[in-house]
């Protein structure tokens, strides 16, 4: 694994804008191929390809084979603050940023810490309305109010997002958006801009923004680029995760299924053999896991416990918020355990509630054979989290093999090659 690589990968993709920008000119060094949903697709075997919806997410894939396909499902936007519309509000004699959180953030992990604005903007063109990306020149931050003034900080203290996550923008009058050229409209973030870093004795552990879930965009990119890929390999970027994925471009939308059925129907399959292909695919919802805490272990299951640096993680839950069953698992283990990648379990606590991820959304829009997986961070949800490196490199070698392996399912039996 390029270590250097990754760590530029999670400090510029700021946004899921930024994700698919720096996704794109990953594959197209590789030699993949654009496509547009408006234009007609013409594929040939061994083809490379890529497609966009909406600027912040991305189905890459590889052609050959019958009509099953092998699937990486991962999501390219993470928690921060949304600025609203007329951002700039005049506090006391600084101009602060009126924004919302996106998402679930660790909301008191976004305070004294360097922001970027970040996102797309909609400009008038030539007549036309165009849509670019952009990131701010400059920083701000969202400064603590200090101990003196909130004694009981320490203690009790939930930010309020209205009145305390407000960036400090500017001393006296400003105006955020004339920076970005004045557009007509706006998709801005306030993100993290700290860089990513190695910490712990031997440089073990990689800290950084964004770890959930560019962690897993960036692993199945890679694999995918590799060139060991065997048939229709999909490697599924969707943006709106941290939202509920109920988006043009989240996974509750049609671009995963669409962009499925297509492919096949441009090798010639009709839609009859396209839906029979379907039980014989297979689908990893790539998401992040909860490692064990060292100063809270009480908060994980005491018999199924994820640890960084101890291999890849299969998520499991009763309730199926993760899509994981005995068959997809063992598929996973088989798969991950040829290659030399050690394997361990995560369930909740039985008394604690589970989160989601987009697997069980994507198979409300299309019914293939699923298994939640990803890796063990600390600091989920927090402007800064904590993963082991050498789980990065166990995930994409894993996600090579897999690529690379041939899945032959039926009702009761799968055979692995």
């Amino acid at each position: 694994m390029d270590h250097e690589s990754l760590l530029r990968f999670l400090e510029t993709s700021y946004t899921a804008y930024q994700a698919v920008e720096n996704a794109e000119r990953m594959l197209k060094d590789a030699g993949f191929c654009e496509l547009s949903e408006r234009d007609e697709w013409c594929l040939r075997d061994g083809g490379k390809y890529y497609v966009v919806r909406g600027g912040s997410s991305l189905i890459a894939f590889t052609v050959g084979g019958d009509a099953r396909c092998k699937i990486v499902a991962s999501h390219t936007d993470s928690p921060c603050l949304k600025l609203k519309e007329r951002p700039a509000l005049k506090r006391a004699g600084f101009t602060v940023l009126n924004a919302e959180t996106y998402g679930g953030g660790i909301l008191y992990s976004f305070f004294d810490r360097p922001l970027k604005l970040a996102g797309r903007v909609v400009k008038e063109v030539d007549g036309a309305l165009r849509s670019e990306n952009a990131v701010s020149p400059f920083c701000v931050v969202v400064p603590s109010l200090a101990i003196h003034m909130n004694r009981e900080v320490n203690d009790k203290f939930a930010p309020n997002p209205q009145t305390d996550l407000l960036p400090l923008f500017s001393a006296g009058e400003g105006d955020p958006i004339a920076a970005f050229g004045n557009p007509v409209s706006y998709d801005l973030y306030a993100v993290c801009a700290e860089k990513p870093f190695l910490c712990g004795e031997k440089r073990e552990f990689l800290c950084s923004p964004r770890i959930d879930n560019l962690t897993s965009v960036y692993t199945s990119l890679r694999a995918l680029c590799d060139g060991k890929a065997q048939g229709i390999c999909v490697a599924a970027c969707l943006d709106s995760e941290e939202v509920g994925s109920r988006t043009l471009q989240g996974a509750g939308s049609d671009f995963l299924s669409h962009t499925l059925l297509r492919i096949a129907q441009a090798r010639g399959c009709s839609q009859e053999e396209f839906y029979r292909a379907l039980p014989s695919s297979f689908l990893l919802s790539l998401d992040n896991a909860h490692s064990v805490h060292p100063n809270r272990p009480e908060k994980c299951d005491p018999t199924n416990q994820a640890t960084m640096g101890k291999g890849v993680v299969i998520k499991m839950h009763a309730d199926r918020a993760y899509t994981t069953d005995a068959l997809t698992s063992a598929v996973v283990k088989t798969v991950f355990r040829k290659t030399g990648v050690p394997v361990q379990t995560f369930f909740n606590r039985s008394d604690m509630r589970s989160g989601g991820t987009l697997g069980a959304i994507s198979l409300g829009q299309i019914g293939i054979p699923s298994a939640d997986i990803g890796l063990a961070q600390l600091a989920m949800h927090s402007a800064v989290e904590t993963v082991a490196l050498s789980d990065c490199e166990y995930l994409e070698q894993a996600l090579r093999a897999y690529y690379a392996s041939d899945i032959l399912i039926s009702d009761d039996r799968v055979e692995i090659r």
